[in-house]
């Protein structure tokens, strides 16, 4: 069980990798990358349908004949950076539709050929070949395109089996490069030719002279020549003669400065249309400028500048000066007055450049990343042919000469004077551009809103991000022309306006300090086709909704969205995209607010009032308040009362329109006979001295029960409304079953006021003694009464009663009329 676990384990695992490495491509065409997986040979599970297999940067050290067997419809195979020695073309038999084969930065010294008819691209430099490994094999691959090889040594029937291919690139390494026969190369027929040389070594300067006989396109690296300039060989005049290259390119040049001038010479008088120059350093000896007229190859360079040529364009890139001494005049002089289109010195060093002293054919000059400031081509007058000038990374500080220099140049049409030391202030005085001038970089440098006051009237486009521009002044000259503008990256604390910019179309204020942008952008700025307002510290409030609502209003003209637009204050909504924020219209609109917020309050009231008004809510709350008040001024003022004890059978409350059945009634009734039933009246019981309110509330409580005489009569009656509701706090108070009701007459509901919810939940709810008309019937009624009401009182106060019937009947003619 735990092997096949294992096995299951070790499947899971294969199928992981083998998923990671094949995949389809675009092309519905299946690879399978291997590169960089720390292998010392061919896999053997390689998917039989791929079509694109990399196996590069690993330790393979062989290839056997049966690996690639089952590839049948392999393409493309890239062996490059492993650890080949050997290698035999016939292990790629059976791959006949084998177009890419890349065995380049391998150890192989010696080769096996086999035909691959499909072959298009070969690649086996940077090997250890001690001649190039050219097989007869090779002349019969017609759809070779790209031939790459390496060697120490190169002879003239080296090439004689490629000779009649039309091959597009040959790429050439030769480490530790031993020999090389003159004209050899000339027996090759390709468009593009790169040769990387040994970097130890003096370089054959005959590899130069045949490549550039050979092919349109030269590249050479890696030339290094420590010999005397005396010991230099010199091109024969008929090799000059057969010189077809246009493009010429020497990567990596350390040479003598003599040596330089005597290829530039070469080059000058030559079909060579672009020379480009990287990574150069030039030696040798001291020349003054007053030996100058001495030093021949300087005069012929003269002469030569002078006549015209087919150079089109020269790039100088990362120069190094190795001299002690070297007076750079002499070569400013013959670079100014170069008859060429472009110009190019970038990373130089070089701190000033020539006027030239007549009309120049300059359009292009690229002098980036040198040490130039604002002498430059001051009151030139001669680079009136001028489209474009890049002068990116220097140390210019002053915009208003740099305008001035331009004002001469009538054809310039763009400017860069990018990450420069330029400010601007209102001191300098105005500017003065070139009114050609359409495009202007000013970003990364030193400059303030007075830029605005500085900038060309017919200017198209402007880059000014990574300044120091806080706002954009009102009141500037108006750009009617200016179509994209660039502010990101400065301290801009709103969107600008465009009352000064009528025809801009793309705005970018990204990375500024924008909290909440202005929502009438649009407005104000109707021809803007794109803005761009990302990255920027965005405060998520209800002043952003504004600009939210912009957004959805501007039919995908917020370019960024909505991945660039996110919260950053408060910090609780930090990383918070503006897309998912949302608030209400209520929270963030202060009229809404109110008038909801009133019209909430008079709901409010309304809703109160209404069952205030329809259950006379108030006078519930005034009964309470003087219970309240008479139990408190109780336990205050009669401490030996606050034990009450019952001294009545039952109160009576009734409407004075029926007082005179309770008193012929009701009264005589329950009082006669034995055991005879001691009722409170307030006629009789009432306390002289006290409120009425009070005397209600202490009969109540002094009572067993409370009988209410209920009639239209009673319903009518204020002080009937008073002892029921106090009756009723008794019996929720006590948890007692106080109330006796006795309908005297009918009552229709709608009689009952609608305050008198208590009354109407009582007689639904409880049962009432009804006064029956026929005579018959009151017997009965009386004895329910009774019986309802009937217990035994304390004795102490059945004498207290007695002596209070006098003194009760005399004061009580204070009571109201009920």
């Amino acid at each position: 069980m735990g092997s096949l676990t294992s096995i299951y384990v070790f499947a899971c695992v294969f199928l992981s990798i083998l998923w990671n490495n094949i995949q389809p491509t675009v092309e519905n065409k299946i690879t399978a990358n291997y590169s960089g997986h720390l292998l010392t040979e061919v896999p053997k599970n390689i998917p039989v349908h791929t079509h694109i297999l990399d196996l590069s940067h690993n330790s393979i050290s062989e290839i056997t004949n049966f690996r690639f067997t089952s590839l049948s419809d392999l393409q493309v195979l890239n062996l490059s950076h492993n650890l080949i020695t050997e290698l035999d073309f016939s292990a790629f038999m059976f791959n006949q539709d084998l177009e890419y084969l890349d065995l380049s930065h391998n150890n192989i010294w010696t080769a096996y050929c086999q035909l691959l008819a499909r072959l298009r691209h070969l690649d086996l430099s940077f090997n250890k070949f001690t001649v190039l490994p050219i097989c007869q094999e090779f002349g019969i691959m017609f759809h070779l395109e790209y031939l790459g090889l390496s060697a120490m040594m190169i002879r003239r029937s080296d090439f004689r089996y490629v000779a009649h291919l039309q091959l597009d690139t040959v790429f050439l390494t030769l480490e530790d490069f031993s020999l090389y026969e003159p004209l050899s190369l000339t027996a090759l027929n390709t468009r593009s030719l790169h040769i990387v040389f040994a970097t130890n070594q003096n370089f054959n300067f005959s590899l130069l002279y045949d490549g550039m006989s050979t092919s349109e396109k030269l590249k050479i690296v890696n030339l290094r020549y420590t010999l005397s300039h005396k010991d230099f060989p010199s091109p024969s005049l008929e090799l000059q003669k057969k010189i077809k290259t246009t493009d010429l390119t020497l990567d990596t040049v350390d040479l003598e400065w003599t040596v330089i001038l005597q290829i530039f010479l070469l080059v000058w008088d030559s079909s060579v249309e672009h020379l480009t120059v990287r990574n150069l350093i030039f030696r040798g000896p001291v020349v003054e400028l007053t030996e100058y007229k001495h030093v021949p190859l300087l005069r012929s360079l003269e002469q030569l500048l002078s006549l015209g040529s087919s150079m089109k364009a020269l790039t100088l890139e990362r120069v190094r000066n190795k001299l002690y001494y070297f007076n750079q005049e002499i070569l400013y002089r013959q670079f100014s007055e170069m008859n060429i289109d472009s110009l190019t010195i970038h990373d130089a060093c070089m701190p000033h450049m020539l006027c030239p002293k007549k009309r120049s054919s300059f359009q292009y000059i690229n002098f980036s990343r040198n040490a130039l400031t604002d002498e430059l081509f001051q009151n030139c007058d001669t680079l009136a042919n001028l489209k474009i000038l890049i002068l990116h990374r220097n140390k210019f500080e002053s915009l208003s000469k740099v305008s001035f220099m331009t004002s001469r140049m009538k054809s310039l049409r763009y400017l860069d004077m990018s990450s420069n030391l330029l400010r601007n202030s209102r001191a300098e005085g105005r500017c003065q551009w070139a009114d050609s001038l359409a495009e202007l970089d000013l970003s990364s440098n030193q400059l303030t809103e007075a830029v605005f006051e500085c900038l060309p009237a017919n200017i198209n486009k402007v880059d000014l991000q990574n300044n120091q521009i806080a706002n954009v002044p009102k009141g500037i000259t108006e750009l009617h022309s200016l179509q994209e503008l660039n502010l990101a990256s400065n301290r801009l604390a709103d969107l600008p306006g465009c009352r000064a910019f009528t025809g801009l179309e793309i705005l970018n204020i990204e990375r500024n300090l924008i909290l909440t942008p202005s929502a009438d952008f649009f407005e104000t700025c109707p021809s803007v086709k794109e803005l761009q307002a990302g990255q920027n510290p965005f405060k998520c409030s209800c002043e952003l909704q504004d600009f939210l609502r912009l957004e959805r209003q501007s039919g995908g003209k917020l370019s960024g969205w909505p991945e660039a637009y996110v919260c950053k204050y408060p910090e609780d909504l930090s990383g918070t995209q503006l897309k998912d924020f949302h608030l209400t219209e209520l929270a963030c609109n202060t009229t809404l607010l109110l008038v909801t917020a009133l019209l909430l309050t008079l709901v409010l009231v309304a809703v109160v009032a209404f069952p205030c008004i329809y259950l006379d809510v108030p006078w519930y709350v005034r009964m309470l308040w003087q219970w309240t008040q008479t139990k408190r001024r109780a336990w205050h003022d009669c401490p030996e009362e606050r034990e009450t004890a019952l001294q009545f059978h039952a109160f009576i409350s009734y409407s004075e329109r029926d007082s005179l059945w309770v008193k012929n009634e009701l009264i005589p009734n329950l009082e006669k006979g034995e055991g005879c039933i001691q009722l409170c009246q307030h006629e009789r019981n009432f306390i002289p001295g006290k409120s009425i309110v009070e005397n209600i509330i202490n009969c109540i409580e002094k009572s067993y029960k409370s009988i209410f005489v209920l009639s239209p009569n009673f319903v009518q009656s204020e002080w009937c409304h008073y002892e029921l509701y106090f009756a009723h706090h008794k019996l929720f108070s006590e948890n007692s079953n106080s109330l006796i009701l006795i309908l005297l007459e009918p009552i229709p509901p709608y009689v009952i006021p609608a305050r008198y919810h208590k009354l109407k939940a009582l007689m639904a709810k409880r049962t009432y003694l009804e006064w029956p008309k026929e005579r018959s019937k009151h017997a009965l009624f009386w004895a329910n009464l009774r019986a309802a009401v009937n217990i035994k009182l304390p004795t102490s106060f059945e004498t207290d009663e007695e002596q209070s019937d006098v003194t009760s009947t005399s004061s009580i003619t204070q009571r109201l009329i009920k």
